[in-house]
């Protein structure tokens, strides 16, 4: 899965000594302690859906939940509302819940949805987070 781990903080990149801010993963559980009730069901429906696509190391830190496979393809961020879940894309998707600019980077378009709930997860966001886990490096 990694090419590298750093071995000061334990984390675990596409890169060798990829540039981070060192500091150690959190446990999922020490992650959930301290956010808004609404963050693990959320979490909880990305992963039910990302496990039937393959695995993902999954990796909290102190802004969100970082989801890889070899290197990151999503991310979970709690907002003062909702839920930023990010994602890359090859084309730029529209949808209800991506309410703001979606911006190209290296012929990549980063989408950011707004998730209140795990009911905001439909086939369609589901299937751009397949997408965006195929499409990410190996």
């Amino acid at each position: 899965m990694t090419a590298w781990i750093c071995p000061s903080c334990g984390r675990h990149f596409g890169r060798t000594r990829q540039s981070h801010e060192c500091a150690p993963a959190m446990t999922l559980e020490e992650y959930f302690s301290s956010g808004p009730e609404r963050e693990r069901p959320i979490f909880e429906a990305v992963m039910r859906h990302l496990d039937t696509v393959g695995p993902v190391h999954v990796e909290p830190v102190s802004v969100g939940i970082f989801l890889k496979r070899d290197r990151g393809f999503a991310e979970l961020r709690p907002m003062q509302r909702w839920e930023a879940l990010s994602f890359s894309l090859p084309r730029r998707v529209q949808h209800k819940t991506i309410t703001r600019k979606v911006l190209e980077y290296h012929g990549r378009y980063h989408h950011v949805a707004q998730i209140r709930g795990p009911e905001d997860l439909d086939a369609e966001i589901c299937g751009w987070l397949t997408e965006a886990y195929l499409d990410s490096p190996t």
